[in-house]
C-alpha cells in the first residue's frame, strides 16, 4: 500500500484523518485538493508532504494553458508552499518543480517534464526510505525495546517510512523487538496510525499515553528512542512533532540512546540553529476536542504548537540515507 500515488492524470491518496477506523482513498485532479489535504493533515509527514506538493504542481500543469501557463504554475507553487510552514521537504520539492517550470519549454513539454520531476521525487523518497532502514537497523540489537512518537511509517513518506523503516528493517532481519508507541496528543498520530501500521506488519507494539514515557524509562523498559524529523538545521537542532523534545530530555537523563531518522531532504542548511525554525501553531479545537467531542470548556485559551525543537546535544545520532551521523553535527 502507498500513502500516495499518481494514477493516469490524477493523484490518489489515503485520508489519514479517517484511520484506523476507515481506509478511505481520495482521487483528485485538482492541486487545491492536495493543498487543503496537507493543511487538514489528510496528507501528513514531512517527506510525504513534499511528494504530494510535487504531484500537486503536476496536476496544476494539466489544467494550465497559454498564454498564462507559467503564471498559473507559479500560483500553484505559491499556494502549496503555504500549506504547512515547518516541514522543509515541502519547499525542497517545490523548488525543484519551480526550476522545471522556469525553463523555456512549450506547454506540452513542460507538462511532461513537471510530471517526470514529481515522479522522480517520489521514487527518490522510496529509495531513501529503504536506505534509511538499512542504515538504522544496525543500531537495533535483538530483543530491543524501542520508544517512538508520532507516525514515521509509509503514511508519512513516499516509501516505507523513516523511523518505522528502521524498525521494519530490523524486524525483517529476524530481530525480536518490542515497540512502545506514545499516543501523540493532540491528534493521536501514534495511536491511530503507527499502531495500525505496526500491527499490519505483525510487529509487537504497545500503546501508551505521552505522559507514561518517563515511567517506562525509569523501570528500564526502554533500550532506545527512534523518532522522525520535520526540519534539521545545519548544527543538528531538529524540529519534530511536539513531545519529541521531552522524550530527548528524558532519554538523556536515563542515559538511553536517542536517534533521529530522516532523509537528507529534511536538512535545511540555510538555517544555522533551531531558534530560527518557524513553528506551526494549529487550531485550538484540536486540543479542546477529541474526534469532535468537547473535553474542555469551549472558551478556554489553548496553546497548540505542532512541533518542538530538540537541541543537537541531546541527539545521539541522526540517521539518513547516506549513513549514521554522530555529533558534532555540521550539515
Amino acid at each position: 500500500m502507498r500513502a500516495i500515488e499518481w494514477l493516469g492524470k490524477r493523484v490518489r491518496f489515503i485520508d489519514q484523518t479517517k484511520l484506523p477506523f476507515e481506509e478511505i482513498f481520495i482521487l483528485t485532479d485538482d492541486y487545491l485538493v492536495i493543498s487543503e489535504a496537507i493543511k487538514k493533515l489528510c496528507i501528513r509527514g514531512a517527506p510525504l508532504i513534499g511528494v504530494a506538493a510535487a504531484y500537486g504542481v503536476a496536476l496544476a500543469s494539466l489544467k494550465a494553458s497559454e498564454p498564462t501557463f507559467h503564471s498559473q504554475i507559479l500560483k500553484a507553487i505559491d499556494e502549496l508552499s503555504h500549506a504547512r510552514p515547518t516541514a522543509v521537504n515541502l519547499f525542497h520539492a517545490l523548488d525543484r518543480m519551480k526550476l522545471v517550470a522556469e525553463q523555456n519549454l512549450d506547454v506540452e513539454t513542460a507538462r511532461l517534464r513537471l510530471l517526470e520531476e514529481a515522479l522522480l521525487i517520489h521514487q527518490e523518497d522510496i529509495e531513501m526510505c529503504w536506505l534509511i532502514g538499512k542504515n538504522g537497523a544496525e543500531l537495533i540489537s535483538n530483543q530491543s525495546s524501542i520508544l517512538t512518537i508520532c507516525n514515521t511509517g509509509f503514511l508519512a513518506t513516499g516509501g516505507e517510512g523513516t523511523a518505522l523503516s528502521v524498525i521494519n528493517a530490523a524486524h525483517r532481519q529476524g530481530k525480536h523487538i518490542k515497540v512502545f508507541a506514545c499516543e501523540t496528543r493532540p491528534l493521536l498520530q501514534r495511536a491511530r496510525l503507527t499502531t495500525w501500521e505496526l500491527m499490519k506488519s505483525v510487529i509487537d507494539v504497545t500503546l501508551i499515553t505521552d505522559n507514561m514515557a518517563a515511567s517506562l524509562m525509569q523501570l528500564k523498559k526502554i533500550d532506545c528512542v527512534f523518532t522522525g524529523a520535520d526540519r534539521i538545521t545545519a548544527n543538528g537542532d531538529t524540529a519534530n512533532k511536539i513531545g519529541t523534545y521531552s522524550l530527548a530530555v528524558l532519554a538523556h537523563h536515563h542515559q538511553i540512546p536517542f536517534y533521529l531518522v530522516a532523509p537528507s531532504s529534511t536538512i535545511d542548511k540555510t538555517i544555522k540553529e533551531g531558534t530560527q525554525i518557524p513553528i506551526e501553531e494549529r487550531d485550538a479545537d484540536e486540543v479542546r476536542e477529541v474526534f469532535g467531542i468537547p473535553i474542555a470548556p469551549k472558551d478556554v485559551p489553548v496553546w497548540n504548537p505542532s512541533f518542538d525543537v530538540t537541541p543537537y546535544e541531546l541527539i545521539t545520532a541522526i540517521i539518513t540515507e547516506t549513513g549514521i551521523h554522530k555529533p558534532p553535527y555540521s550539515f
